[in-house]
């Protein structure tokens, strides 16, 4: 194996990783369920889901007006069947970006990132907003917010980050790195459980073949 097996822009392709942004009620509920995560430690990484979006050309759930509705009611119904509180910030989607920056520049630790996540999605207060962002750092006891999220260093780790997701396959979040394979989504935590216990799974005849089925379209794209 060498180094670019290894590492894409530094980043060691066998430490598990958890990507997320804060604007994702499902990345929100995902952690908060961080008792039940396999027992490694998972890198926290911040990634851009717009940008995400834009490089492999996908819609977001907000700009389709049903899935929209849908996608709101379902984390409401998740949160309410895990018993996990929740409260939808007054407008959606928001500015993520100076919440992302500040986890970044605080470390991106599990409790910093929690406690972000809880103003937004448990009390459902605007990060984004001057007012609300002072609230937040107030919230995780760091001074000077401001100043610190405009260092070109923070705003560079979170181009870095997202540009490496995308390098590594990652098409939306909440996503695990894990065994050096994605697992997207609230609901996959499951999955992610049972291939931390059976890594083989994953190289099992069926699997393997349906991971690489030809599409059946004469250009390989999905109809309209």
């Amino acid at each position: 194996m060498n180094n670019q097996d290894i590492n894409i822009n530094g980043v060691d392709l066998r430490q598990p990783l958890w990507f997320y942004d804060f604007v994702s009620p499902f990345s929100y509920l995902l952690l908060e369920q961080h008792d039940k995560w396999p027992g490694f430690d998972f890198v926290f990484t911040p990634v851009l889901l717009p940008e995400l979006y834009r490089h492999w050309n996908q819609s977001s759930a907000y700009e389709i007006p049903a899935k929209r509705i849908f996608t709101y009611r379902h984390a409401l119904f998740r949160a309410e069947q895990l018993g996990i509180p929740f409260r939808m910030p007054a407008a959606h989607p928001f500015d993520s970006i100076k919440p992302m920056l500040l986890a970044i520049a605080a470390g991106g630790d599990l409790a910093c990132v929690r406690e972000i996540f809880r103003f937004i999605w448990r009390e459902g207060r605007d990060p984004s907003s001057e007012e609300g962002f002072e609230a937040l750092c107030d919230r995780v006891g760091i001074s000077h917010g401001t100043s610190l999220i405009e260092r070109e260093e923070v705003r560079a780790q979170l181009r870095r980050n997202t540009s490496d997701a995308i390098q590594m396959g990652v098409f939306g979040v909440p996503t695990f790195w894990l065994n050096r394979q994605l697992f997207w989504g609230e609901d996959a935590l499951p999955m992610v459980l049972y291939c931390a216990r059976t890594p083989n799974w994953l190289d099992s005849a069926e699997v393997k073949r349906i991971s690489n089925l030809p599409s059946g379209l004469p250009d390989g794209r999905m109809r309209k």
